[in-house]
C-alpha cells in the first residue's frame, strides 16, 4: 500500500473537512469532493476570518497548509502529480475516503467529480487537429518581402550582433525538416538572438527586440507550429471547426507544417512565418497565434520586412469558425431548432436546455460531417436517436441519457472520445461507475477507487 493510500495520511485534511461541514456529512448521501495536486488543490472548508483591521496572512490558513501538505508529500513519494477525492460518512459514523485515480484514459475535469473526457481510443485527437492546409495555387511572397533590404536595415540597426553562420542556419533546417524561407535566413545571418551572446545583458537583447519588433527566438528555439505544438482538452477541442473563407489570408487551421514560430509578442502569443497561407495571402506572411485561442491566427504583416521596416499596427482579427452552418447552437426554444442546423456542412451540434420541449435529432441523421454532438441533460426527446449519428467523433450528454444508451447497447462505436455533463451536485461515485462502463466497452483502462476507513473521534 503506498502512503496516499493510508488514511493517516489524510487525518488532518478529513477532520477539515468535518469540522467545516459535519450536519452535510451526517445526512443520507452526504460527501464532499476535492483534489490535491502538487501546485494547487480544492479543499471544501471554510476559511478562517482574518482579524478586524488586517488582510488575511499566511499564519492564518497554516493548519489547512499543513494538511494539505502532508497528501503532497504522499504524492511526492508515490510519483504521482494528483488524487481526486471523496469524502462521505459511513452508516456506523466513521468517516468513509475514496482515493479516485482516474488512470490514463481520463482527462483532468474542472467540476465533481473532476471527470474530464473519457479517452475511448488511445491516441485519438479531435478532427481539427488532424486537419492538414489546404494547397492554394499561385499563393507567393507578397511584393514587401525583400530580404536583402531587411538584412542591411538590421546590420543597421544591431551593428554589434553576433549572426548565425550558413552552417548554424542548415543545422536548424535539418532539425526543423523544412528549408527556411529567405526572409528568415536574413533576420538569423545578422542575430542568431542567443542568450549567451549577449552575456547577460538586458540591454543588448532589448535592442535586438526592438529591431525586429518582437522577442525574437534564438535560431536553436525556433519550432513548427504544428497541431501537436497547441494542445487542447478533448471537451473544449471538441467545440472546434476548421473553416477557412475563399477571402481569408489566414487559414482557419489548428496548427499548420508550414507555420515556422520565431518570436513572442511580449504577451504569450506567438509570431511565425506562414508557408501555407489562406487564399487571400502571401507566402511567408507573418501571422500571429493567439494563446487564448484554440484554432486559427492572425494576419499581422504581408511579410517579414514589411513587419520590421514599416511596423503595420496592430493584427487583422481572427475569422470565427464559430458560427452556422458548420458550428450551431440549439436551445430547445429557437425558432427553427434542430431543423434550421441540419445543414451538409455541419461539423458541431450544441444542444442547451432553455425553456420549450426536449428536441428531436432526426433532422441531422445522416449528415456527412457532423462528429460532435453535445446535448445537456434533459435536451433529448429520445436519446435513442443518437445510435442514427454514424459518424460522431465524440458525444457527451448527461447521465440519464447514459444510461439509456448503454442499456440499449446503443452507444455509437465510431466515437473516440465521450463526456458525461453533470449538473448540481449528484453523488459523484454513481458518476464514477457509469464512466467506467463507457470505458470498459473500449476495453481502456479504468477509473479505480480505494476506500480508506477510519474514525475520526480517536484521540489525535
Amino acid at each position: 500500500m503506498s502512503s496516499i493510500h493510508d488514511f493517516a495520511t489524510w487525518e488532518p485534511l478529513l477532520r477539515l473537512v468535518r469540522d467545516s461541514h459535519a450536519e452535510r456529512l451526517a445526512a443520507p448521501g452526504g460527501c464532499f469532493t476535492g483534489q490535491i495536486g502538487l501546485g494547487s488543490w480544492t479543499l471544501p472548508v471554510q476559511q478562517p476570518s482574518p482579524v478586524p483591521g488586517r488582510a488575511s496572512r499566511v499564519v492564518d490558513m497554516e493548519e489547512q497548509f499543513t494538511a494539505v501538505g502532508r497528501v503532497q508529500d504522499a504524492l511526492r513519494a508515490d510519483g504521482a502529480g494528483q488524487v481526486s477525492y471523496v469524502v462521505e460518512t459511513a452508516s456506523d459514523g466513521k468517516t468513509l475516503l475514496h482515493v479516485v485515480d482516474p488512470g490514463p484514459a481520463v482527462e483532468h475535469g474542472v467540476t465533481s467529480p473532476f471527470v474530464g473526457a473519457l479517452l475511448l481510443v488511445e491516441g485519438a485527437v479531435p478532427e481539427p487537429w488532424r486537419r492538414l492546409p489546404e494547397d492554394v495555387p499561385g499563393a507567393v511572397p507578397a511584393p514587401s518581402a525583400d530580404p536583402a533590404l531587411l538584412e542591411r536595415t538590421l546590420r543597421e540597426r544591431l551593428p554589434d550582433a553576433i549572426g548565425a553562420t550558413e552552417e548554424e542556419i542548415a543545422e536548424a533546417e535539418a532539425r526543423l525538416g523544412v528549408a527556411l524561407p529567405d526572409e528568415l535566413k536574413a533576420l538569423y545571418r545578422v542575430t542568431r538572438a542567443r542568450w549567451q551572446d549577449w552575456g547577460g545583458d538586458y540591454a543588448a537583447q532589448e535592442r535586438v527586440h526592438n529591431a525586429v519588433g518582437c522577442e525574437i527566438f534564438s535560431l536553436d528555439g525556433l519550432y513548427i507550429g504544428d497541431a501537436r505544438s497547441r494542445p487542447c482538452p478533448w471537451r473544449f477541442a471538441a467545440d472546434d471547426a476548421v473553416v477557412t473563407p475563399p477571402d481569408a489570408a489566414v487559414q482557419g487551421l489548428v496548427g499548420s507544417p508550414g507555420w515556422i514560430v520565431f518570436g513572442d509578442n511580449g504577451g504569450g502569443d506567438r509570431l511565425a512565418l506562414d508557408l501555407t497561407p489562406g487564399p487571400a495571402g502571401h507566402t511567408g506572411q507573418v501571422i500571429v497565434i493567439d494563446h487564448e485561442r484554440t484554432i486559427g491566427a492572425a494576419l499581422r504583416a504581408d511579410s517579414l520586412t514589411d513587419m520590421v521596416i514599416d511596423r503595420p499596427k496592430g493584427r487583422q482579427p481572427i475569422r470565427d469558425a464559430d458560427d452556422p452552418p458548420v458550428v450551431a447552437r440549439v436551445g430547445t426554444h429557437l425558432p427553427g431548432g434542430v431543423e434550421a442546423a441540419a445543414r451538409p456542412e455541419l461539423e458541431v451540434l450544441r444542444i442547451g436546455r432553455r425553456k420549450g420541449e426536449p428536441v428531436s435529432l432526426a433532422p441531422v441523421v445522416g449528415l456527412p460531417r457532423l462528429w460532435t454532438l453535445t446535448a445537456d441533460p434533459g435536451t433529448l426527446a429520445d436519446p435513442l436517436e443518437v445510435a442514427g449519428l454514424t459518424g460522431l467523433e465524440y458525444l457527451s450528454l448527461g447521465t440519464e441519457d447514459w444510461r439509456v444508451l448503454l442499456d440499449a447497447g446503443a452507444v455509437p462505436r465510431s466515437l473516440s472520445a465521450a463526456h458525461i455533463e453533470v449538473r448540481g451536485e449528484p453523488h459523484p461515485l454513481p458518476v464514477l461507475d457509469l464512466a467506467n462502463e463507457l470505458l470498459a466497452l473500449w476495453d481502456r483502462p479504468l477509473i479505480t477507487r480505494t476506500v480508506l476507513r477510519g474514525d475520526l473521534d480517536t484521540d489525535r
